[in-house]
């Protein structure tokens, strides 16, 4: 069986979770009152997030079922199955990711008077199925402390770009009503949230460098770095960390330059022409992370050359 039905799976949850954990996150720090409902479709994002999410993980967990019995997804009996949702950490992980979806999905639908309260169940539930997909990642092959280490590591590492990832698309969707809602309270409001990423961005930054350093240790080994490579883990691996060394330069560019710049033009009255730069870097470091996210996808099916830990 080709391993392109999986990877493509595992990209497809990898970006469905993170924006189920990322957006609420930043709607909850980013925004204030009833900005939480009028500028983010929190209740329908998170609603539709959950229902994808439960779709694209059950077809990834046959996929992945079907990968280890050597066999096409039709050829999947019941007893596989059961073996694996019973007898396995990755099993287990995605029984505990079904129920955090159905509960993010169900508070999305049934309470409505009370955003904040919609906005944090659905992040925690998001942030429970992110964490479960460590399980399914190289980390859970690692034994021991350093297990432990490497699982605890994946974990924050996949927060943080989920994190990332929702408040990317979360400014994202401010940027596109400012010019159609153009008074100056929801001028600054954007601006608000985009200066106020600025903490969150450093502390998500940090936290990623971080843990990737502890991952790769644990992976790859120090001894093993100069001939990165040598192998295809090692060439995605440095794909992987171009394209997040491209997400920091939008990154700085929005922080130093552009958003400084808006500010500049809300104060002159003119926004029009700082919103849209603004906005174009913040869709390119968005598709960029996405490209991360399937890099990362296609990581996990590879063979990294400290795969016994």
């Amino acid at each position: 069986m080709s391993a392109w039905p999986l990877i493509a799976a595992r990209f497809a949850v990898y970006v469905d979770l993170a924006l189920l954990f990322g957006v609420p996150l930043f709607g909850l720090y980013a925004l204030k009152g009833s900005e939480r409902h009028r500028l983010l479709p929190s209740r329908s994002l998170i609603a539709f997030l959950a229902l994808f999410g439960l779709a694209l993980s059950s077809v990834g967990f046959l996929l992945m079922a079907a990968s280890m019995a050597g066999t096409g997804i039709g050829g999947v009996d019941r007893s596989i199955l059961n073996m694996l949702l019973t007898d396995t950490p990755v099993g287990w992980a995605y029984q505990i990711m079904t129920a955090a979806l159905l509960l993010a999905f169900a508070g999305a639908v049934a309470i409505s008077r009370r955003p904040v309260a919609v906005l944090a169940l659905g992040s925690a539930a998001g942030a429970t199925a992110v964490a479960t997909l460590a399980w399914s990642g190289h980390a859970a092959a690692t034994e021991g402390n350093a297990g432990t280490i490497h699982l605890l590591a994946d974990i924050l590492h996949l927060l943080a770009a989920g994190a990332w990832l929702g408040a990317l698309l979360g400014l994202t969707l401010l940027l596109w009503q400012a010019p159609r809602n153009p008074d100056e309270a929801m001028l600054r409001t954007a601006y608000r949230a985009l200066a106020g990423f600025s903490l969150v961005g450093s502390i998500i930054v940090g936290l990623i460098v971080a843990t990737g350093l502890i991952n790769g240790a644990l992976l790859v080994g120090l001894a093993n770095l100069m001939h990165l490579t040598t192998s295809l883990y090692g060439q995605v691996l440095l794909a992987k960390l171009l394209l997040f060394a491209l997400m920091l330069t939008f990154a700085v560019a929005n922080r130093f330059r552009l958003t400084p710049r808006l500010g500049a033009a809300i104060s002159r009255g003119a926004p029009g022409e700082a919103i849209s730069e603004l906005r174009r870097s913040v869709m390119l470091e968005m598709a960029t992370a996405i490209l991360v996210l399937a890099i990362v996808a296609w990581l996990g099916t590879l063979a990294p050359p400290l795969s016994d830990g």
